[in-house]
């Protein structure tokens, strides 16, 4: 497990300063409905001046279930460790498999640890009847033993497949993007206010 980034003070930065948020891509399976979710996603954090986003999508990341410091595990990290590491907040993306979230995405996060502390994530999902909304309540178990913040807001899309369209656009988009700015407002309001705190001293923990 990477261990070794700490949440030591940053230089100072503008209250107004945009975020920089990760957006995590959590499924890898054959076939994933991820993607769509993902781009739609994207266009919603480029839409604002409070966030700079970046993406880590987990099926590009090969990492072993060991946590054997191989050289193709520091390779995989290399093009990861530096996104989470810089990120002021994080948007995690979830499916639900069998009433929880995806091994790869546990995986990823437990990879790591100082880079998640003392810094807002928010959580959307995406599945069945249930919109993923049980893996949303086992990823804030998580995120908590982290010293992770989840925001109280998400975003869920309940018969994922047939909320979009072939071009990957909406059907109905009222829904979903009042709970996206919400969801949002949220995680820019906890990102600015750890931040400060994180400059003015470290997070002991």
């Amino acid at each position: 497990m990477n261990t070794a980034v700490t949440n030591a003070p940053a230089p100072a930065q503008s209250a107004t300063e945009p975020l920089r948020v990760t957006l995590v891509v959590g499924s890898n399976r054959h076939g994933r409905f991820g993607p769509v979710v993902a781009g739609w996603l994207l266009d919603r954090l480029r839409d604002r001046d409070d966030l700079v986003a970046e993406v880590v999508d987990v099926a590009d990341v090969d990492l072993p279930t060991s946590f054997e410091p191989t050289p193709e595990a520091t390779a995989a990290l290399s093009g990861v460790t530096p996104k989470l590491a810089r990120a002021d907040a994080f948007v995690v993306l979830t499916p639900e498999y069998n009433h929880s979230f995806p091994a790869g995405l546990k995986n990823l996060v437990d990879w790591h640890f100082g880079e998640w502390r003392a810094k807002p994530v928010a959580l959307v999902s995406y599945g069945g009847m249930a919109g993923g909304l049980r893996a949303v309540e086992h990823l804030r178990q998580v995120f908590a033993e982290l010293h992770a913040v989840t925001v109280r807001d998400t975003v869920s899309f309940h018969n994922a497949g047939a909320s979009f369209d072939d071009a990957g656009t909406l059907r109905d988009a009222s829904g979903p993007e009042a709970a996206a700015k919400a969801m949002l407002d949220q995680l820019v309001w906890w990102g600015r206010a750890l931040r400060e705190a994180r400059a003015k001293r470290p997070y002991a923990g």
